[in-house]
């Protein structure tokens, strides 16, 4: 049974009626209608403070979910496009690449990223990859 989990206001699905497995329109989170919903295999909890970055297979950001802005003080805009290693400086680009090939879940990976302003932030993030035909990644990065 999938699991979702919208990454703007962070409510989680069950695709209990069989629609947005088998569905080939772009699923839409039924609580915000925001235009992503990420299958996981297993439900998740995140933190109130985690905010969520959605790439496409060759780490690109497509969305970033509520929480990111106030976490690295870029807007929607300033990194939709751009290479996710790059726009937030991750200190680590290993657990993305794991993630990618392997196709598994790396979970509290403690990492540093930059902000807008240039200040270094330390976080822990959860890699997730995508288990559709995209080939995308969730990184769920929340501040300790």
């Amino acid at each position: 049974m999938p699991f979702f989990i919208c990454p703007n206001c962070k409510e989680r699905s069950v695709d209990l009626d069989g629609y947005d497995g088998f569905s080939t329109q772009a699923i839409q989170c039924r609580s915000c209608a925001f235009g992503f919903l990420y299958e996981l295999l297993e439900d998740y909890y995140p933190a109130p403070e985690t905010g969520f970055v959605v790439c496409d297979r060759e780490s690109r950001v497509l969305a970033a979910g509520r929480g990111v802005f106030e976490l690295t003080g870029y807007r929607d805009a300033d990194l939709i496009g751009r290479d996710v290693t790059e726009a937030l400086a991750l200190s680590d680009t290993t657990p993305i690449e794991v993630v990618r090939e392997w196709g598994v879940r790396k979970m509290g990976q403690p990492l540093e990223i930059r902000t807008s302003a240039g200040i270094e932030k330390r976080v822990v993030v959860d890699f997730f990859p995508a288990y559709d035909d995209d080939g995308g990644l969730l990184l769920a990065l929340t501040p300790r």
